[in-house]
């Protein structure tokens, strides 16, 4: 008994200096704990791996690593993109670097030709720092809605989520994410002019474009619908617009800046840009494409050169319900599914985001709704959707709750880098992509 309560007070000695480490030492910890704690994963799961198209059996580390869309980051970087789209010989569109977005290639080009390093390391670097910048960005914006504690939870629960191993691969996702949480953390403080950059430079990352535009003129249209419910209160009050802000709780999150004013000129005028700024960053990549090709369907066709068949939206998950649930019930599934995260989206804990955040997932669902075929990819494709990392820390705050469910990601981890990025040849030929 003397020597558990011995243990007991040392921790609790060594996690008070912890809390009183600055804000970015923790998490920039936490988040290095995590990639600490998958790339064990990815060594453990490297030491099983057998026959595959990219390297011998039991690979390093390194190696591992470097496989999937990494190869085609890495086409990328060293040989840049076809002026022609390759076809097979009845001529139908064969998978080319078209289908990956330029930034993060980029920047891997401009590190590897200033430093001399080998591409797939620049690659592996910058996803890496990206990584954890995102880290840091997202607690930011976490900190505007839930207190240090809670916010820092959060980002746990984002750095520790089941394929948050991607964030140290040579994947753009890092990239994509620091920028998109970056530009919501501006949309949040309505600092619209500032985000304008940011939300080109992720629209050249990733196809995140589409959903944030959708995003920017539905908030767009609440923000006029919002000054004129506050006009026509102010006209029946004879007080303008004069708006009351109670005093936040001593330990409270400190509110977002101008989150229940109205909106001014300005402010709207900026928001229209961004809007606007969006949707020209949405069509960028597909129209360089299309200016280099000569084929305005350079992107689109290179992009569904995987899926095996032409885009056709939202019939892909009605085909993955029939599939899965059977001509009844999977006809319904999306329905359901739809239902489901709208049930979500009017939780308590979803609630707390507030307006922009919510607007941002429900958007990027939608876009995964009406573009997306469902696969194992999609697990991937679901990070954007970070914000609900920190709903899912607010449902509770114990810590047994939430230990728990990092302990619950840390395992998924496993199962997603054992079963999808670890390669094992399919009955059919080829692999689960992850």
């Amino acid at each position: 008994m003397a020597r558990t309560a011995a243990l007991k007070g040392r921790l609790a000695s060594a996690g008070g200096q912890v809390s009183g480490w600055p804000w970015w030492v923790q998490v920039s910890g936490l988040y290095v704990a995590a990639r600490l704690a998958s790339a064990w994963i990815f060594m453990a799961a490297a030491l099983h791996q057998g026959v595959n198209p990219w390297f011998p059996a039991r690979p390093d580390y390194w190696s591992f690593i470097n496989i999937w869309d990494a190869r085609w980051y890495g086409e990328a970087l060293q040989n840049g993109y076809p002026d022609v789209l390759p076809t097979d010989v009845s001529g139908a569109v064969q998978e080319n670097a078209w289908a990956f977005y330029p930034l993060f290639p980029t920047l891997g080009r401009v590190l590897a030709g200033v430093t001399g390093m080998h591409p797939a390391v620049a690659l592996t670097l910058i996803a890496s720092v990206c990584g954890l910048g995102a880290a840091l960005v997202v607690y930011g914006l976490f900190r505007l809605k839930a207190t240090h504690g809670t916010a820092l939870w959060g980002t746990l629960f984002f750095s520790t989520f089941p394929v948050s191993a991607v964030l140290q691969v040579p994947y753009a996702e890092s990239l994509n994410l620091l920028l998109l949480a970056g530009a919501l953390l501006l949309v949040v403080q309505r600092r619209y002019l500032s985000a304008m950059p940011v939300v080109v430079l992720m629209c050249l990352s990733r196809p995140t474009g589409v959903p944030f535009a959708a995003m920017a003129g539905l908030l767009l249209l609440y923000r006029l619908w919002q000054r004129r419910a506050e006009r026509r209160r102010g006209e029946g009050t004879g007080e303008g617009h004069r708006t009351l802000h109670a005093a936040p709780a001593p330990g409270s999150a400190a509110p977002a800046p101008g989150s229940a004013a109205p909106s001014s000129g300005a402010e709207l005028w900026s928001l229209a840009g961004l809007t606007a700024v969006s949707g020209i960053g949405a069509l960028l990549w597909p129209a360089i494409a299309w200016a280099i090709t000569g084929d305005l369907q350079a992107y689109t066709k290179t992009e569904t050169v995987w899926r095996g068949h032409d885009l056709v939206p939202f019939r892909p998950w009605f085909d993955t319900g029939v599939m899965l649930f059977g001509p009844t019930l999977g006809v319904l599934a999306p329905f359901v599914f739809v239902a489901l995260f709208a049930l979500l989206m009017m939780s308590r804990p979803v609630a707390a985001l507030g307006t922009e955040l919510r607007l941002w997932c429900s958007c990027y669902l939608g876009y995964l709704l009406v573009f997306l075929h469902p696969q194992t990819s999609t697990f991937r494709m679901l990070l954007p959707l970070f914000p609900l990392a920190l709903s899912a820390a607010l449902v509770s705050r114990s810590r047994a709750y939430r230990g728990t469910v990092v302990l619950m990601f840390l395992l998924l981890q496993i199962v997603w880098i054992v079963w999808l990025w670890a390669w094992a040849p399919l009955p059919g030929g080829g692999d689960y992509p992850p």
